[in-house]
């Protein structure tokens, strides 16, 4: 790379290339977007230029004008990257890694060797003797779309007339679901944070709590380790989200995201290093930031569309009531159910942090009024 301040070139302009636009900015860093369109959370912002991230020949065309591409979703065609990479750009995460976070089969298989729920790919009922279990589309689901838990032969026929081809997993009876952070760079420098757990409703995270409460120091660490193994034998480079369920003293893998993640928004306000500048970090092979907390807690919660559109009044309520919570707006059309945006609070007192969180989320969404 020469001594210039380098372009990083990110495919997607959602609220995750938003939140990397500040710590862009501090490293003097160029961020380039390749937007679906203007009005983008992060293109709004932020340099870009609009097109299908499924066209190649326009993606070429991005990509000289930068030093690096990488990603904020796993939508991107894998025969899109290889085209990249065999065109001679710099893709970070390669698609070497990065077909383990689209195609969950080929995950599963990766992954043979790790601890995980028991697992296989069917196409017909005949194949399943065993309910309730788990059916997931092998490629395309995210934020609890393309993940059904299946009850019966007539519930797996009805996917199957839609979803020809399934990753079906044992229902695991699990204690807490946690996330494990992790960064590497192209030569192998890795780092992880404390573990995180999610709060899951409807498929959708509302809550994280960091450090995992329900685990002990053991499982954490268990955790921390294995996250860093699956780095270094996927070949990751950037930022990675392990999504794993703690049963007892077992933990199983879930689902891998190669990219910054929900889970990790609160390394933004409770973290030496948050999960956006240390993706930067990698993906221009640049040495790792220090990823400790800087307070013994940090509490995030996700701002879901609800019955109130206007997003700005309800700041004269909470910055008062709270003055310490943090607030991310992600300047996208509310809808119901849709992550508009998120806030943390970071200090000792989990009780307060998870009750003043909880009340804003809460009063932002619309779901109370006092």
């Amino acid at each position: 790379m020469s001594e210039r301040f380098p372009t990083v070139g990110v495919i997607g302009a959602g609220q995750l290339a938003r939140m990397m636009v500040g710590p862009a900015a501090a490293l003097g860093v160029k961020l380039r977007l390749f937007a679906h369109s203007a009005s983008d959370s992060a293109a709004q912002i932020c340099e870009h230029v609009v097109g299908d991230y499924k066209d190649l020949e326009a993606l070429k065309n991005f990509a000289q004008g930068c030093d690096v591409i990488t990603f904020e979703h796993e939508l991107i065609p894998l025969s899109v990257i290889k085209g990249l990479e065999s065109s001679g750009v710099r893709v970070y995460p390669p698609s070497t890694a990065f077909i383990f976070s689209q195609d969950k089969a080929a995950m599963r298989e990766k992954l043979s060797n790790y601890p995980a729920p028991h697992w296989k790919v069917i196409s017909s009922t005949s194949e399943v003797d065993q309910y309730p279990m788990i059916a997931k589309s092998i490629s395309g689901g995210y934020d609890g779309r393309g993940v059904w838990k299946v009850n019966s032969q007539d519930e797996l026929a009805e996917i199957l007339k839609t979803t020809p081809q399934l990753l079906i997993e044992e229902l695991v009876a699990f204690d807490c679901e946690i996330a494990v952070m992790v960064a590497r760079s192209p030569h192998g420098q890795a780092t992880s944070w404390s573990p995180t757990e999610t709060v899951q409703e409807d498929g959708i995270c509302t809550l994280t709590i960091t450090p995992a409460t329900s685990i002990d120091s053991d499982i954490a660490e268990k955790a921390q380790q294995l996250a860093l193994d699956i780095a270094q034998e996927v070949g990751v480079v950037g930022v990675m989200a392990v999504e794993m369920f703690v049963k007892g003293k077992n933990i199983y893998i879930n689902e891998l995201a190669m990219r910054p993640h929900n889970s990790g928004h609160w390394t933004i306000d409770g973290s030496t290093t948050n999960q956006f500048e240390q993706h930067l970090r990698a993906v221009l092979d640049l040495p790792l930031g220090d990823p400790s907390m800087t307070q013994a807690y940090a509490v995030m919660g996700n701002i879901l569309g609800g019955d109130k559109t206007d997003m700005y009044r309800p700041y004269l309520h909470l910055m008062a009531r709270n003055p310490e919570l943090k607030f991310h707006q992600y300047m996208k059309e509310v809808r119901v159910g849709r992550k508009i945006g998120h806030v943390t609070a970071t200090g000792s007192d989990l009780l307060q942090l998870t009750n003043d969180v909880q009340h804003a989320r809460d009063y932002m969404s619309g779901a109370i009024d006092e």
